[in-house]
């Protein structure tokens, strides 16, 4: 993976994006980061698991991005600077793209507060041609297979709780009705 960098007033930096666990635990060395979002992408649950909240004989579904030209995706978006850069690239490396079949791109991230511009940040997207990827099914087929899967980094009704709580407290005007939907079937099975 290309090292990839923004140059500001002498210091190198890098934003990366996260739409999914990255939200609620980046588990990486970072400077700030901002809540926002980046247009012409859908989060969806078309991907699978078999590690962090799954495993080979039961996938778990976890977030991607898929382009949807009249769409947005909140997530937050992480500044990491100089020596951060490499060290917070090899982890991500090894958590999305080695064990959860990401790719990456850069992409345009506008942050929530309106007085600041947007920037380009770094995002880790799962596709179609993945061998794990698992594709579109209805909300209740989704929170079905959610409500029983576990992997290394724990249960995956855990992974949708806390990115519905994330929606919740920090994007209360955002409606994601693909986040939600799949978040009430599966609190209807488990419940």
């Amino acid at each position: 993976m290309k090292l990839l960098a923004i140059t500001t007033s002498e210091k190198s930096s890098l934003w990366i994006f996260g739409y999914g666990s990255l939200v609620w635990k980046p588990d990486f060395k970072y400077k700030r980061s901002k809540v926002g979002y980046i247009e012409g992408y859908s989060r969806r649950f078309w991907h699978g698991d078999n590690f962090h909240r799954g495993d080979k004989d039961m996938p778990g579904r976890v977030v991607t991005l898929v382009e949807d030209h009249d769409a947005c995706t909140w997530g937050v978006a992480y500044e990491v600077t100089d020596s951060q850069m490499e060290e917070s690239l090899q982890y991500l490396n090894v958590r999305e793209a080695v064990l959860g079949g990401y790719v990456t791109k850069m992409v345009e991230f506008t942050p929530r507060e309106k007085c600041q511009g947007s920037l380009l940040a770094l995002v880790y997207i799962a596709t179609s041609d993945n061998p794990i990827y698992l594709g579109p099914a209805t909300p209740t087929e989704i929170a079905a297979q959610i409500a029983i899967c576990r992997g290394n980094t724990g249960h995956n009704i855990e992974y949708l709780l806390r990115l519905a709580e994330f929606m919740r407290l920090y994007c209360p005007e955002v409606e994601d009705d693909h986040l939600f939907s799949i978040e009430a079937a599966a609190l209807a099975l488990v419940i």
